[in-house]
């Protein structure tokens, strides 16, 4: 049994009979099987052929162009090699003509250095031609100083000689010799020049003293005629006014409890004694007496006077007494037109409301000299805000001087350091005591009106103890010097007048004795306003007619 395959081929097609029981073609179909076999042979040696031949073709461009790649690389080179090499003899002549000309010029400053070193040489042998002629000259005349030289010290010795026998002949003529001539003529000198510089100084002293006073009083009187105060002196008031004698009573309490109560709230002794209708209150600290005084006499105005409704009401009131003094600084502040006040002083400024010194308000003083000052510096041209501020705060210590040890200007200035107020402001502070020497007009207009606003008649009052003290101790500093005869103060310390032994003293002396006087007084005392020395010499020449 035989199957029938359909194959075809791309020559052409045939039908090939294969036998399925032994596996192979039949024998009519071998020679074609041949011939596509030698078909396929040949076909795949062409293809080889060509192929290669194609290889051969594509590896002779290909070496062809590598050929032609190098000699263009090598034109290249060449190219670029002639062009460096031009261009390095162009930079070779550009360099040669540069270093040319260098040369060129370094030859014509060299040029240029030796003409000026031949003219030098030139000047340098001209001028020491003219100082060996120079030199020739001196020395001439240096022979010929030398020759009136030795004829001087010939005629010196000469002039020696004669004036030692003439002052021998004076020695014994006279009975001293020149040595004693000598001090007696230099002391003579000595007290001619000490009077006539006494004279001298006294003379522009006094011409000074009269233009400064008259300077002064035309500013003083114009700073006085635009500030008017409202009042002269200011007390404390340190005693409560009773409705009736039954008052007393209730003040005092049942076994004293009411009156210890208060005490105890306030830090103020009262004093119940037989005054008619009045009690008295007694204490150093000024705002406690004050906030003592305003609850006394708001507990009698209300009735209940009991220890509770006593430390209710001394509480009330010491809130609004600090409140007050507040509103005071600021008023005082707010009225100078001064701005940036520490707080601190504007709570010790209302303090002061209830200080006083020899019965004059400190507070209303600090204004009056921060006016005084600052009218002063405006007819002066100078700061008139740092004068005012200065003026109100140079007393500000006094409201801190019962609780810090020292005088009070030193505890205000340090108090305005510890808060940066200006250093100007602080040397108005102690130099209005005399501690220091002013920095600024300003510090010594403070002193001034400091002065200005104590020396006021009625202004301040002082004890009677203080009084005499004072006057005792003018006295003692004008008889401790030498040649006071006698002394007395008068116008209530405002004057002394010393009366010198004339057989001791000049009138120079006296001068200078009543200006040692004043200086002692600055130095060792404090006192208002100002004190006049007068020293009167008085000569008494008595004969008897018989």
């Amino acid at each position: 049994m035989s199957n029938i395959l359909h194959r075809e081929t791309k020559y052409k097609s045939k039908v090939y009979f294969f036998n399925l029981r032994t596996g192979g073609f039949s024998d009519m179909n071998v020679t074609y099987v041949i011939i596509s076999i030698l078909i396929g042979g040949v076909m795949s040696a062409f293809f080889a052929l060509y192929f290669r031949q194609l290889y051969r073709k594509k590896e002779i461009e290909l070496q062809d162009k590598q050929a032609d790649t190098i000699r263009d690389a090598e034109k290249e080179a060449e190219k670029i090699k002639k062009e460096a090499l031009i261009e390095a003899k162009d930079t070779k002549y550009q360099v040669k003509a540069e270093v040319e000309k260098e040369i060129k010029e370094k030859r014509q400053e060299i040029t240029h250095v030796e003409k000026r070193l031949r003219h030098k040489e030139e000047l340098l042998d001209k001028k020491l031609d003219q100082f060996e002629k120079r030199d020739s000259e001196l020395s001439k005349r240096e022979k010929e100083f030398g020759k009136k030289e030795q004829s001087q010290q010939e005629r010196e010795k000469e002039y020696e000689r004669l004036l030692q026998i003439e002052t021998e002949k004076l020695e014994k003529i006279s009975g001293i010799t020149s040595e004693e001539a000598k001090s007696q003529l230099l002391k003579k000198v000595e007290d001619e020049v000490k009077l006539e510089t006494g004279r001298l100084i006294k003379q522009i002293e006094q011409e000074a003293k009269e233009e400064s006073e008259k300077r002064a009083k035309h500013i003083i009187g114009l700073a006085i005629q635009r500030y008017s105060g409202e009042h002269v002196c200011d007390a404390t008031v340190t005693a409560v006014t009773l409705p009736n004698e039954e008052m007393k009573g209730r003040i005092i309490g049942r076994e004293g409890r009411n009156i210890r109560a208060l005490e105890a709230a306030t830090g103020v002794d009262f004093i119940v004694d037989d005054t008619p209708e009045a009690v008295t209150l007694s204490g150093f600290d000024p705002v406690r007496r004050e906030i003592a005084r305003i609850s006394l006499e708001r507990l009698i105005s209300d009735g209940r006077i009991h220890p509770a409704r006593i430390e209710e009401i001394v509480e009330k009131v010491r809130k609004e007494v600090n409140n007050a003094m507040r509103e005071e600084g600021e008023k005082a502040v707010f009225d100078l037109g001064l701005t940036a006040v520490h707080p601190e002083f504007i709570k010790l400024l209302g303090r002061l409301k209830y200080r006083t010194s020899y019965g004059q308000n400190v507070l209303q003083h600090s204004k009056e000299v921060a006016y005084f000052a600052g009218m002063m510096a405006g007819e002066l041209n100078a700061d008139v805000k740092l004068a005012k501020r200065s003026g109100l705060l140079h007393d500000i210590g006094k409201a801190l001087d019962h609780e810090i040890e020292g005088p009070h200007h030193e505890i205000g200035a340090a108090f305005a350091k510890k808060y940066g107020e200006d250093e100007r402001v602080i040397n108005a502070m102690l130099v209005h005591h005399g501690d220091g020497d002013p920095i600024c007009v300003e510090s010594a207009l403070v002193t001034a009106a400091d002065a200005l606003s104590a020396a006021r008649p009625g202004v301040r009052r002082e004890s009677i103890e203080n009084y005499i003290k004072r006057l005792q101790k003018l006295e003692e500093i004008a008889m401790s010097y030498t040649g006071v005869d006698k002394c007395y103060a008068i116008q209530a310390g405002r004057e002394i007048r010393i009366i010198v032994k004339p057989e001791d003293t000049t009138d120079d002396m006296s001068y200078l004795i009543s200006r040692e006087i004043a200086k002692k007084i600055e130095s060792e005392m404090t006192y208002p306003g100002q004190i006049k020395i007068m020293v009167i010499r008085e000569a008494r020449f008595v004969e008897y007619a018989r």
